[in-house]
């Protein structure tokens, strides 16, 4: 597999230290150390691979922490606190990912087997070990880089096959639920993507329990089994994450981003800005800044 790594590393050396485009459609990468605020997010749902270096990932109390033996696999809307490390030899992280599309995901299932029943309590993020297959086909992936006149006839079909090996692995039973739906994975993303587009909005728990079909016990199980979080605890994240960053661009004061993401009182905002941060928003904001612009 080492053969493979290096012609990954190859391929994906001019990446940047943020999400940099590749030209092929839902695929990046990044290189290098990432602004701290920027890996704190609401990411995606993706398979990440790293290719040097190592990540670790905390979404709510669970951290998982993975290399380049491994991929990861985030199948719903998660807010997550991510950290980097370089090599041992202190080669900077590098990685590239495939953002998820369901539709593309129950395209394929068409023509696979039924699998065993999956377990709704398990999370809706883990790490796997990476195989051979499955690193062959990033590799033909990322050769479309060389030659981009190929990526719209082949893009696609070396995208299944990524697909295909995640569904061969032990985290196939994710992308099978996130694609086929009234499974307990899918009918919970619905209900994330819903608070992460309306997080600003008042959450009532029984709505969303609404929405999933699901009793309102039942919901609040499977949301905190996939998310790490409860439903509350998703929004208030995804508030805070987003308040960040509106005050690391210097858009309007702390009153301003407390009543923009929905809080109602700007001392309460303030006070669960910094027990998620360390900081109040005004210090954290100043910290963050100087560190992007390089003056600290």
């Amino acid at each position: 597999m080492e053969t493979q790594l290096q012609e990954l590393r190859r391929l994906a050396a001019w990446a940047e230290n943020r999400r940099t485009e590749t030209g092929i459609p839902r695929v990046a990468m990044v290189q290098g150390e990432i602004p701290e605020h920027q890996l704190a997010a609401v990411y995606d749902p993706m398979i990440n691979l790293i290719l040097t270096g190592s990540k670790t990932m905390t979404v709510g109390s669970r951290t998982l922490r993975y290399d380049p033996a491994t991929y990861f696999v985030m199948s719903v809307d998660l807010p997550a606190v991510g950290a980097l490390h370089p090599s041992e030899k202190g080669q900077p992280y590098l990685a590239v990912s495939l953002t998820l599309t369901p539709a593309i995901i129950a395209s394929l299932l068409a023509d696979l087997p039924e699998p065993a029943g999956s377990d709704p309590s398990s999370p809706g993020f883990s790490v796997a070990p990476v195989t051979p297959e499955l690193l062959d086909a990033w590799v033909r992936l990322l050769r479309l880089m060389e030659h981009p006149d190929e990526i719209a006839a082949l893009a696609p079909a070396y995208e299944r096959e990524i697909l295909f090996r995640v569904l061969q692995g032990p985290l196939g039973w994710m992308l099978r639920d996130i694609a086929t739906p009234d499974t307990a994975l899918s009918r919970v993303a619905n209900t994330v993507h819903w608070i992460r587009e309306n997080f600003a909005r008042p959450l009532r728990v029984s709505d969303l329990a609404e929405m999933a079909a699901l009793s309102i016990s039942t919901f609040h199980r499977h949301f905190k089994a996939v998310t790490a979080l409860s439903p509350l605890q998703y929004q208030k994240r995804v508030r805070l994450l987003h308040a960040r960053s509106l005050l690391i661009a210097g858009e309007g004061n702390i009153t301003f981003a407390a009543f923009h993401v929905g809080y109602e009182s700007p001392n309460q905002f303030s006070r669960d800005y910094a027990r998620q941060f360390g900081l109040p928003p005004s210090r954290d904001a100043v910290r963050l800044r100087r560190m992007t612009s390089g003056r600290d």
